[in-house]
């Protein structure tokens, strides 16, 4: 394995790392359900792209009831914490 012959200065290194800066992403807002979402994505909160119900949000919804009682969830796990902060707070 080689050995550099020279030092890479604060400045090369600073260009060369100009690259890893994070982007901001560009939301857009649903037609239907008006809250902000990734462009070309279905909305995940009505299921409509382009105008149009792609997804069935209800049968969706339906799903995953089925699928937290079959592992013995009532609730979904950011709700128990929830309940769990506003008990603390009472207390």
């Amino acid at each position: 394995m080689g050995i550099p012959s020279k030092r890479r200065t604060k400045q090369q290194k600073r260009e060369r790392a100009s690259h890893f800066a994070l982007v901001k992403i560009g939301l857009t807002t649903c037609t239907h359900c008006k809250k902000e979402i990734i462009p070309h994505r279905v909305c995940p909160f009505c299921g409509y792209y382009g105008g149009r119900e792609v997804v069935k949000m209800d049968k969706y919804f339906k799903k995953l009831e089925r699928q937290r009682k079959a592992r013995g969830q009532s609730k979904p796990k950011e709700e128990k914490k929830e309940e769990k902060k506003d008990a603390e707070k009472k207390k």
